[in-house]
């Protein structure tokens, strides 16, 4: 076989004992692994070290800039970046191993397998693809807040590697997670103006829904995807109605 470029694997890590194993250890095809850990208190940094890599700790950042940070202290141009509750499948890394011998573009979007509460989705089910392998040379992480994800200048194509997401086990864990992440979004845009939130405040709920539950076909995978849908139409709904919210509470007198 052809030897392929040097690829950096990059994962950053706070109390993620329960997971990281699993994802160190479908990255263990990589030149390097760096662990870019923020003051985990768990047994994080044994299981890193136990899998070879090289570990920094820093103080979190926000999720786009210690993402950054991690990427930086790469040693290779070429990084594969997960999340340490995600892990690479056996044909991932055989298609990454086999691209990088010539690769085609500066970046590629991998298709992410949802764990849905109970069930690993339907072979049916359409996987939301991600770039997660790129030149650093030619990107990296984006300022877009709570949802920070790498851009790349130069050709993007899909690869069809996919890795999985060891997602919310249960159904309060994805709620808190959603609201979580909805009051994150205000925060974050807190005196920027935005047009037609009304309009989608009505209208995007549904159509997110309809999106994974008939474009993914989540529709496949039973009560599963049926949750994960409306989950996913209640995140559209929290993060609109919270800007309604924050707007009509704008000037307003207490308990008037």
């Amino acid at each position: 076989m052809n030897a392929h470029a040097p690829l950096s694997a990059v994962v950053t890590t706070f109390d993620n004992a329960a997971t990281l194993d699993r994802c160190l250890a479908s990255l263990a095809f990589c030149d390097e692994v760096v662990v870019l850990d923020s003051g985990s208190s768990d047994a994080t940094r044994e299981i890193a070290q136990q899998h070879g890599a090289r570990i920094d700790i820093e103080p979190f950042k926000g999720y786009g800039a210690q993402k950054q940070s991690a990427i930086d202290k790469a040693m290779h141009d070429w990084v594969l970046l997960l999340d340490a509750d995600e892990y690479l499948t056996d044909a991932g890394r055989e298609a990454i191993t086999r691209e990088l011998q010539s690769p085609r573009a500066e970046g590629y979007r991998l298709p992410r397998q949802e764990w849905l509460f109970w069930r690993w989705p339907h072979p049916g089910t359409r996987g939301n693809h991600q770039l997660r392998l790129f030149r650093r040379s030619r990107g990296g992480m984006n300022q877009v807040p709570v949802h920070a994800a790498p851009e790349v200048t130069g050709r993007v194509i899909y690869l069809d590697a996919p890795f999985r997401h060891c997602g919310e086990a249960d159904l309060a864990v994805r709620v808190e997670k959603v609201n979580r992440y909805s009051s994150g979004l205000i925060e974050h845009t807190r005196g920027k103006r935005r047009r037609f939130i009304a309009l989608r405040l009505l209208f995007y709920p549904m159509l997110a829904f309809l999106k994974l539950y008939l474009g993914k076909r989540y529709f496949l995978n039973g009560w599963a995807g049926f949750f994960a849908a409306k989950t996913q139409s209640f995140y559209a709904f929290l993060k609109y109605a919270k800007l309604v919210e924050a707007e009509r509470k704008r000037g307003a007198q207490p308990f008037e």
